[in-house]
C-alpha cells in the first residue's frame, strides 16, 4: 500500500492541510515516514513546503556517525533551512532570507529548480517553527510537512498540523515494554482540551507523580489541566496508571492521527506484523509499517 497517500487521506479527514512527523528516538522511522508523505503529496501535485524541528536529511548522523536516510525532493518543492547547509545542487531560487537563526546559520526559504537531495536545519524555538511554516505558505506552499523529534513537540501544541508519531524498537527490553511505552506516549500526546463545564485544577508547571497523588487525594473529581502534553512528566505504566486515576486535559492539544513503526532497531528487533498489530491495538490509532507498506 502507499503509506504516504494513506496518511494524507487521514490528515484530510481531520481537516488538516499540514502534517508533522515526530520520532520517539533514533531509528524510529521518522524521516522515512516524512519522505513517504512528501513523495505522495508531490505525486498529487501539491506544492510542498518542508522544514525540520532540529536537523534532518544529512547523510551521516553528527552525533554517532551512523547512516541516515536522505531527503530527495522534486523540483518545485519549497524548503525552509539554514543557509549553511544549502549546496550547489539542486539548483535553487531563494525566496526569503529571514531574521531567524538556526544551528547552521540564518534560516532561508528556497524553491528547488531541479530534483535533488536537501538537508533540513530548522529554527530551535516554537515561535521560529511557526514563523517558518507561515513563510512557506506565503511563498506558495499548499501543504507543509514538518520533520521533528519528540523532545520538541511543544512547538506543535495548539497548532493545526496533523501529527504522526513514529515509534521504533530501540531502547526497550521486550515487546510488552515497548507497547506499554507507546500506548502511554500516544495517550499523552492525544490528551483533549478541558471541558468548560467541569471543575478544573490548573497547573503552571509539570504534572509529576507526587503532584498527581496530591491532586487525586484532595480533588477527587476534578479535571487536571496543564499547558500542553510535554508538561505531563510521567511515562510508561506509571502514566497509564495516572490516566486511570485522573482526568488530565491540555490547554494546547495536538492532533495525533496515526502511528508509524520501525520494527528493527540497532539493539532490538521485533516481529514486524506482531509489532504493527500490537501498536494499533494499544493506541487505537491507524498504524503503518512504512518499510513493509503495511497497515493495521
Amino acid at each position: 500500500m502507499m503509506v504516504g497517500e494513506a496518511l494524507l487521506a487521514l490528515a484530510e479527514r481531520a481537516a488538516c492541510v499540514d502534517l508533522a512527523v515526530v520520532g520517539t528516538a533514533k531509528n524510529a522511522g521518522k524521516t522515512v515516514t516524512a519522505k513517504a508523505i512528501m513523495q505522495a503529496a508531490q505525486l498529487r501535485g501539491d506544492v510542498i513546503g518542508v522544514t525540520s524541528i532540529g536537523r534532518d536529511g544529512e547523510a551521516v548522523d553528527s552525533s554517532d556517525n551512523g547512516r541516515k536516510p536522505r531527503l530527495y525532493l522534486q523540483r518545485g518543492a519549497l524548503v525552509a533551512t539554514a543557509l549553511g547547509v544549502f549546496s550547489p545542487s539542486p539548483a535553487l531560487e531563494f525566496l526569503d532570507i529571514t531574521d531567524r537563526v538556526t544551528a547552521a546559520g540564518t534560516l532561508a526559504i528556497a524553491r528547488l529548480r531541479t530534483d535533488g537531495f536537501v538537508e533540513l536545519v530548522g529554527p530551535p524555538t516554537a515561535a521560529g517553527i511557526r514563523d517558518a511554516l507561515r513563510r512557506l505558505h506565503r511563498c506558495g506552499a499548499t501543504r507543509t510537512i514538518l520533520d521533528g523529534a519528540l523532545d520538541r513537540v511543544a512547538a506543535l501544541a495548539g497548532g493545526s498540523e496533523a501529527v504522526v508519531v513514529a515509534v521504533g524498537a530501540s531502547g526497550v527490553s521486550t515487546l510488552g515494554e515497548a507497547l506499554d511505552d507507546i500506548a502511554a506516549l500516544v495517550a499523552k500526546l492525544s490528551l483533549p482540551p478541558p471541558d468548560p463545564d467541569r471543575v478544573a485544577v490548573r497547573l503552571d508547571g509539570a504534572l509529576t507523580a507526587a503532584r498527581a497523588m496530591e491532586i487525586a487525594r484532595d480533588h477527587r473529581d476534578a479535571v487536571v489541566v496543564v499547558r500542553d502534553p510535554t508538561q505531563v512528566a510521567l511515562s510508561g505504566k506509571a502514566l497509564l496508571g495516572l490516566f486511570d486515576r485522573l482526568d488530565v486535559r491540555v490547554e494546547r492539544p495536538l492532533r495525533v492521527i496515526a502511528v508509524s513503526i520501525a520494527s528493527i532497531g540497532r539493539d532490538r528487533t521485533f516481529a514486524p506484523r506482531e509489532f504493527l498489530h500490537g501498536v494499533a491495538r494499544r493506541t487505537q490509532l491507524p498504524t503503518f509499517d512504512v518499510y513493509a507498506g503495511a497497515a493495521a
